[in-house]
């Protein structure tokens, strides 16, 4: 089962894969990328040289020893990270 949340979180990248994330004041380590896309819409642009995306990550990742499936975005325009969607 999931659940929706839509909550920000500070993410942490390396070669622009998420590597660590904290979500409600836990630290969560990625174990592995499950799934990565993009989806671009024209009318999420906001200045010149944006290219209106929203990259979506889904990751298995672990605060301590009990893994979950998690759903991350990152807006190009904003610049921000999003904790989408948890899975039990």
């Amino acid at each position: 089962m999931s659940r929706l949340y839509g909550d920000p979180i500070e993410v942490w990248t390396r070669e622009g894969q998420p590597t660590q994330f904290v979500w409600r004041d836990r630290l969560y380590l990625v174990r592995r990328v499950l799934d990565q896309w993009v989806v671009a819409r024209e009318w999420w642009k906001t200045r010149e040289g944006d290219p209106g995306e929203r990259q979506f990550w889904r990751v298995e990742a672990s605060p301590g020893r009990d893994f979950g499936s998690y759903e991350l975005r990152f807006d190009t325009a904003s610049e921000g990270w999003l904790l989408l969607r948890a899975w039990d």
